[in-house]
């Protein structure tokens, strides 16, 4: 099969290394032998043509196997882009890195062995090939340790390099760390924003008064999530969608606010769902998550993972009732227990009224007896004022 392109290029540069390689392997050859001095050598008597016969002979060997040799290279290359499909870039990075250490330290370890007439430059090959599997493998093994640790210096040392102005612009997560907008804020703490947190609309307003710092992450995913609910069928799911690609437009007007889109897949984080996606990606990113969603809360406290629910938020900054004291509401609809009613506080915050049923459609004066508070939202419970 006749190779073009790139391909062809790299075969005939494989077969000039295999070509060359075999010309010094057969001349280290020649010269080991001939050092030997055995009987049937004593026969020749030109030793220089045994030389070039032996160089020429495994050249022509290593010229015919180039096409195996390609081959082989052909499905290893393939074998590993599709393992490499689902490894995350901070995998690859430790492995790299690892790569480059233990090959420094195989070239320190074969300095004596090149020396030995013959075999010196294959056993300082045999080396880097070891050295290079279990560098790899060990740094593989530790590759959270090692990852941080890098980010770690890295950061560190972006506090020491020049400021520059602050760009609004998307960045990845592999540049994340190195990028001037991080350096720059270093100290500050990231961020990730879910799909709730936007179509709510209230982080806008949070952040507009300066009460929210840091670095906002917005993960590919979460936008093409947001996406999809803008182009729904649905007229009201449309209508959320485009409003959460509003606040993000806006978030990034915001000249406090670094909005930064990290194009990291869910497949690279090894899971299937967005919000399993979103709680891995705080752990490894170190971040904390702004949502309203009440079970995504609660699997990322479940996980260890921080939480800014911006209805905890809201309902800590709604004023507080208690126990005796009135107010004075409309009595809308009936509650899910029989003979209760249901209003609605001035900050939107529900009132259940005991007895309340009769009342539906009257203002009534209710004494507060009780509040329950969650992620949720909040509820107030009264009685009718007799």
């Amino acid at each position: 099969m006749n190779e073009s392109g790139i391909n062809a290029v790299m075969k005939m540069v494989l077969r000039f290394f295999m070509t060359l390689v075999g010309g010094i392997a057969g001349y280290q050859i020649a010269q080991a032998l001939l050092s030997l001095k055995l009987d049937w050598m004593k026969e020749l008597a030109y030793p220089n043509v045994w030389t070039t016969f032996s160089i020429m002979l495994l050249a022509m060997i290593g010229f015919i196997l180039t096409p195996i040799v390609w081959w082989a290279l052909r499905r290893t290359g393939q074998f590993l882009e599709n393992m490499l499909q689902n490894v995350m870039i901070s995998d690859i990075g430790v492995a790299t890195l690892g790569l480059i250490v233990s090959l420094l330290l195989a070239n320190l370890v074969a300095i004596p062995f090149i020396g030995i007439p013959g075999i010196g430059f294959y056993i300082a090959i045999a080396l880097n090939i070891f050295f290079a599997f279990v560098g790899m493998w060990s740094f593989l093994k530790r590759r959270d340790d090692i990852w941080a640790l890098v980010i770690n210096i890295v950061v560190r040392g972006g506090k020491f390099s020049s400021r520059r102005d602050k760009r609004k612009q998307a960045i990845d997560l592999s540049a994340a760390y190195s990028s001037d907008q991080l350096s720059d804020h270093a100290d500050a703490s990231k961020k990730v924003l879910d799909t709730s947190a936007l179509i709510d609309g209230r982080i806008l307003d949070i952040a507009n008064t300066g009460f929210l710092e840091g670095v906002l992450v917005l993960p590919r995913f979460v936008l093409t999530e947001l996406q999809g609910v803008a182009d729904s069928s649905d007229p009201a799911r449309r209508a959320r969608g485009r409003k959460g690609l509003n606040v993000v437009s806006e978030l990034q007007q915001i000249k406090s606010m670094v909005v930064s889109i990290i194009d990291m897949s869910m497949k690279e984080l090894k899971r299937d769902k967005v919000d399993e996606a979103l709680v891995e990606l705080c752990k490894r990113m170190d971040a904390r998550i702004v949502t309203t969603d009440y079970n995504l809360n609660q699997i990322a406290r479940i996980e260890g993972v921080s939480v800014l629910n911006v209805n905890d938020l809201a309902n800590s900054l709604k004023p507080q009732f208690l126990p005796g004291e009135q107010v004075r509401i409309d009595i809308i609809r009936p509650g899910k227990e029989q003979g209760q009613g249901i209003g609605y506080l001035e900050d939107g915050t529900m009132l259940v009224v005991e007895d309340g049923e009769s009342d539906i459609g009257q203002t009534a004066d209710i004494v507060i007896t009780s509040m329950l508070q969650t992620s949720a939202g909040r509820m107030v419970f009264g009685k009718l004022k007799r």
